[in-house]
């Protein structure tokens, strides 16, 4: 919390990083496929903050979906709302990064073609986010 008892922005970012996390493991394939298995770095965040989120015990809503997947990065749409209430609008570039290389990596075809299926690059009012994670 700040000073004024809302949920500081460092945590907002904090919950995007959780939410992001759990959609990427979840699109990891199985069968041995290395699709999401290595790493990834973030390149750039976007954050527009829309009203303070006061601290309270219930939770609120990280919905996001993929906006862009271009040869070597994807963007991500974030929204946190509750029922009633959005509190965030965000995105983040996250770039496949090659760990023992120490260098970014190109996605690879199964990697798009897994992502495509959360691609919504329409306006989010309008659409169905595809992940969803409370926190």
């Amino acid at each position: 919390m700040d000073a004024f008892g809302h949920v500081n922005n460092a945590v907002f970012v904090r919950y995007l990083e959780e939410a992001r996390i759990d959609f990427m493991r979840r699109l990891a394939p199985g069968g041995g496929s290395p699709s999401f298995t290595g790493g990834s770095v973030v390149a750039r965040h976007e954050i527009d903050y829309v009203r303070p989120l006061v601290h309270r015990p219930a939770p609120v809503t990280v919905e996001l979906w993929v906006t862009k997947i271009s040869a070597a990065s994807m963007t991500v749409g974030y929204e946190v709302k509750d029922e009633d209430t959005l509190y965030l609008r965000a995105s983040t570039v996250v770039v496949p990064y090659n760990f023992t290389e120490e260098r970014p990596r190109r996605l690879t075809a199964e990697e798009k073609a897994i992502l495509k299926e959360y691609l919504d690059d329409a306006s989010h009012q309008t659409s169905q986010p595809k992940g969803t994670v409370a926190v």
